[in-house]
């Protein structure tokens, strides 16, 4: 019995982390109104954190230092929100992880989770960004959050991009070469929601960070890109299906016959 409760566990913390990226199971009311209102964006994603590369967060192991600082953008190429039009606009979710835990396992508890919402998004923009936001990132991961309007830019600088997010943060990385040439891909990890399902692997050559009481300064650390198009019915999906699996693990064993 008491190896299958373990068993049980290991598989439900990263489920639950997910359902919690996606809004399943504590849903904001922002995150709520984004399952009703139609929207779909597409773009590039630029993520990088204070682990060595590749991150084991994605994989539900201890982060390489104490705990995971990390920070995703999502540059929207093409999107929409209703009838709301997001093209050319970025999201950024800033976050980091208890000392010594998983980022899965401490889901809930970290330390903060802060959104930065592109300044120059018009009123309804922001709305939209935001509910967005609270759906495909990770913003009910702590209970300290908070909601900034700050320039989000990137630029080509060699053979790094060079993201900034207000004056909080400038982060620069590059993609690494794999073994047999191209760069290595990584695709479907134990914790990939829809935007994580496929990114390229590199290194940072820049992670400062200085915003919610931290002073990041890492360089040679995780640095990812990826592409991504995702949807609120693709969304809708993916957690009507976590919540399939949760209630079948939930349900209490069969007595021995």
């Amino acid at each position: 019995m008491r190896k299958r409760i373990i068993s049980i566990v290991s598989f439900v913390l990263p489920m639950i982390f997910l359902s919690l990226v996606a809004g399943t199971c504590v849903l904001s009311d922002d995150a709520a109104a984004a399952k009703k209102v139609p929207w779909k964006i597409s773009g590039q994603l630029e993520e990088a954190c204070s682990c060595n590369a590749a991150c084991p967060c994605w994989f539900n192991s201890l982060p390489s230092r104490m705990n995971c600082g990390g920070m995703q953008v999502l540059f929207i190429s093409k999107g929409h929100y209703g009838k709301v039009k997001l093209d050319g606009l970025a999201i950024s979710h800033f976050g980091q992880s208890p000392d010594n835990q998983t980022m899965m396992e401490s889901f809930g508890k970290w330390n903060f989770s802060y959104l930065y919402i592109d300044e120059k998004a018009t009123p309804e923009q922001r709305e939209a960004l935001e509910a967005i936001g609270k759906t495909v990132l990770p913003f009910s991961a702590s209970g300290k959050t908070k909601i900034q309007y700050v320039p989000i830019t990137r630029v080509a600088e060699g053979k790094d991009n060079k993201i900034t997010v207000g004056g909080y943060s400038t982060i620069e990385g590059h993609l690494v070469e794999g073994g047999l040439g191209g760069h290595p891909k990584i695709v479907n990890p134990p914790g990939a929601d829809p935007i994580h399902h496929e990114y390229l692997q590199g290194e940072t050559t820049k992670l400062v960070y200085n915003d919610a009481e931290q002073n990041w300064n890492w360089k040679g650390s995780n640095y990812m890109q990826g592409e991504f198009t995702v949807d609120s019915e693709q969304y809708e999906k993916f957690n009507a299906g976590l919540s399939q699996k949760m209630a079948g693990m939930n349900k209490p064993p069969e007595p021995a016959k």
